[in-house]
């Protein structure tokens, strides 16, 4: 029995059996979709001997090749003439974005008034499974550029009776804070931060401040900096993970994953090979696949689209907040992940070591890594630098000693290197404002490899 409050009951608590059938029901008229209006999918399943008619289930689609970023790049200017994952007329486009090109040229996406009213639609779910609902004022520190993410979720906030503070940043001035007293926050977790401190220096304690709930989107962070965040503004903090591809997954109060909107779109998890299914349970590479009511127009489609993000399916049965779409775990981007030793490790497990709870009576949370070729052929080192509150007063054994605790949790064989020698952790300390990243220009990396 749903136990609510949904933005969209019927579906949002369907039983798994009827959103199974309407999924099925989505893939076979997305296939079709793409056949008939996509110029990239008309070549691309003749290339490979698929019939669109063929595909009819969510089986199906492992009978279809894998996709990825650089595709997209592949077919669209200046590779292309025109850009050929377009699915919708010039008078059908609504809107053009793009992605932020850190990984190379920005991918292109066009999207149709439908397209829209979806992605607003994924994003009033997670809103209202999060506690925000009419009267709520939340401030959007995301950019209203070509980024799809703002946009769409102010138009999600207007659907669901909440207002909106359009700062696109979180550097904005504390009296938006003490004038509009905003129950809510969207933003970085290293943003929301900075603003933490800014407020206190300005004699203001954001833990008494009118914010109820944040909502950090767009980036993976460990669970250590979540509930550092929590305690410094004293208010719940959630986790909505989405791309302008049309991935939308967010957390609800009972913070047990995050929820994939999966009748909008579908989400499978290879293994490391592309070429299989893992169980859920099992961490693998995100693949998407746009889904489209009957009846509906796109701009832009993906079939078994690679984000190059990887993720574990924690979940299939009903949540205890009465969802009964599938959660997940927050993804990480395999472009952050590092092997040392025959051993991978995210920049989750960094901020993990960095924001232990102990360290962080001496440390900002503020961090950069690098990782060098050693003098011999086999040694790695990594150089961590954290910024502190007062580099004199630092108990740099204490910071050190829970890092490296936290850092080697599950990974026996990267500390065993550590101990032989062949792998070399290296601390740094340096006062606010000191480390490299600030003097760069737009998103910092947090670890850069200079093997």
């Amino acid at each position: 029995m749903p136990l609510g409050p949904y933005h969209n009951p019927s579906i949002e608590t369907m039983d798994r059996g009827e959103l199974d059938s309407l999924i099925d029901e989505r893939i076979h008229y997305t296939v079709q979709y793409a056949a008939e209006k996509s110029p990239f999918y008309r070549k691309w399943f003749k290339e490979h001997r698929i019939s669109p008619s063929d595909i009819k289930s969510h089986e199906d689609l492992l009978e279809l090749p894998i996709i990825n970023g650089n595709t997209i790049r592949e077919h669209q200017p200046p590779v292309t003439k025109d850009f050929e994952f377009r699915t919708g007329d010039w008078n059908e486009i609504f809107t053009i974005h793009e992605t932020s090109g850190t990984s190379g040229t920005p991918k292109a996406f066009f999207l149709t008034w439908d397209d829209w009213e979806r992605y607003a639609e994924k994003y009033a779910r997670y809103f209202v499974a999060q506690g925000f609902g009419p009267g709520d004022r939340v401030v959007i520190c995301a950019s209203y550029g070509m980024n799809v993410g703002a946009n769409t979720m102010t138009l999600a906030a207007h659907h669901i009776g909440m207002t909106i503070i359009p700062t696109g940043k979180c550097t904005f001035p504390t009296r938006i804070v003490t004038s509009y007293k905003p129950t809510g926050i969207i933003g970085s977790v290293f943003k929301l931060l900075r603003l933490a401190n800014t407020m206190k220096e300005q004699g203001l304690e954001p833990s008494e401040s009118s914010i109820e709930r944040l909502v950090v989107g767009g980036e993976s962070f460990a669970e250590e900096a979540r509930k550092y965040l929590s305690e410094v503004w004293n208010c719940d903090v959630y986790n909505n993970y989405g791309s302008t591809e049309g991935t939308m997954c967010g957390e609800c109060t009972k913070l047990s994953g995050l929820h994939v909107a999966e009748d909008m779109v579908h989400l499978d998890v290879y293994d490391p090979a592309m070429d299989k299914f893992v169980r859920d349970g099992e961490c693998g590479r995100i693949v998407l696949t746009t889904l489209l009511p009957v009846g509906a127009s796109c701009g832009t489609l993906l079939l078994n689209y690679d984000t190059e993000d990887t993720t574990v399916v924690m979940s299939r049965k009903t949540c205890e907040c009465g969802r009964t779409h599938m959660r997940i775990m927050n993804p990480q981007r395999e472009a952050e992940t590092f092997w040392v030793a025959e051993t991978p490790f995210n920049r989750v497990d960094v901020e993990k070591g960095v924001f232990q709870r102990e360290n962080m009576e001496y440390l900002t949370g503020e961090y950069e890594a690098f990782i060098y070729g050693g003098d011999d052929e086999d040694e790695t080192i990594m150089r961590v630098s954290l910024e502190c509150l007062d580099p004199a007063t630092c108990e740099k054994s204490q910071i050190e000693e829970n890092f490296l605790h936290a850092f080697f949790s599950y990974k026996k064989k990267l500390e065993n290197a550590y101990h032989e020698g062949s792998f070399k952790i290296i601390f740094n300390y340096t006062a606010p404002g000191a480390l490299e990243l600030y003097r760069i220009k737009g998103r910092p990396k947090r670890i850069v490899d200079r093997r």
